[in-house]
């Protein structure tokens, strides 16, 4: 019979020898990926500098690949994406710089979030409630909540205010230092709008643009999951193509994931193979996967359209 921690029975049943080899980390294999990903943002953010006939197309590109930095940020928490602890802290930094996201704080709640995974009252990633109508998904997916929350969140760190129950007491000074620094940078770049409005192009308005698909990807990884404990049961792996794996580092592999987070990006599709007949809730792409969400909802409200009749 299995248990609701069945995914840890699962884990201690592979041999040491290849636990061990799965979770070997590799500088190289995380620069390859990060040259590549970093180099179409260069790219596309020189050509919309130098305004190329038909520039603005590129807008809703440049976006896309700026805010799936988030994936290598999230990957950076968990210390896997490099094999140097200094370069995970560096491309953590990084990307929560660029897509308003204090790294210090954000490890903190995204490891609370792996130990309490989709457990309401202890995951902290549930303290934004998933979109249960129509309505409430479409708000979700423009992103605007995600602005607000990101804003909230850098005013309050800014002013002091490291409160968060998931945040040691010892990491709350750094976790203020960060945000700080973080202010003045964007107080620098607001500055350089006085001569030149290339930030707002090649940045501000493709994150923007790019926010929703995120929204879009990520709803996909816990929601309607169930609230139970097992890691098979609670998490979603979505079945994509190479180019959104690769622009997401892997994560679409989530529930491989979060039952052996210590496994780099680059070995879950080997995980994913070893695994793959015990997974519970997958989706077969993200476009069917928020079909399906969407759908569930609307029947909820064709049944209490009902019930009030």
């Amino acid at each position: 019979m299995e248990t609701q921690r069945d995914h840890r029975n699962w884990l201690s049943a592979l041999p040491p020898a290849q636990r061990a080899d799965l979770t070997r980390r590799s500088d190289a294999a995380g620069l390859r990926h990060l040259a590549l990903h970093l180099g179409m943002i260069l790219l596309g953010g020189g050509l919309i500098a130098a305004q190329i006939p038909g520039w603005w197309l590129l807008l809703p590109v440049q976006g896309v690949l700026l805010v799936f930095l988030f994936t290598l940020a999230h990957e950076a928490t968990h210390r896997t994406p490099f094999a140097s602890d200094w370069l995970n802290a560096a491309a953590g930094h990084m990307a929560g710089l660029i897509i308003v996201l204090p790294f210090i704080w954000f490890r903190y709640l995204h490891l609370a979030h792996h130990r309490w995974t989709n457990i309401p009252g202890r995951d902290p990633e549930l303290e934004q409630a998933k979109p249960r109508t129509p309505a409430e998904w479409a708000l979700h997916v423009s992103g605007l909540p995600y602005w607000v929350g990101a804003g909230r969140v850098m005013a309050r760190l800014v002013a002091g205010r490291a409160e968060d129950d998931f945040l040691p007491a010892a990491a709350r000074p750094r976790v203020v230092a960060e945000a700080r620094m973080m202010a003045a940078v964007y107080g620098l770049a607001a500055l350089s709008l006085i001569w030149s409005p290339v930030l707002i192009w090649v940045w501000l308005v493709p994150i923007l643009l790019g926010q929703p698909v995120l929204r879009l990807y990520l709803l996909a990884e816990h929601g309607d999951c169930p609230h139970v404990a097992d890691m098979f049961l609670n998490t979603r792996t979505t079945f994509t193509t190479r180019a959104v794996r690769f622009l997401a580092w892997n994560m679409p592999y989530h529930t491989e994931h979060h039952v052996a987070p210590t496994v780099p990006f680059h070995r879950l599709p080997e995980l994913h193979l070893l695994m793959r007949d015990r997974l519970g809730v997958t989706a077969d792409g993200y476009a069917a996967f928020n079909r399906a969400y969407l759908a569930r909802r609307l029947r909820r409200e064709e049944v209490a359209g009902d019930a009030a009749d």
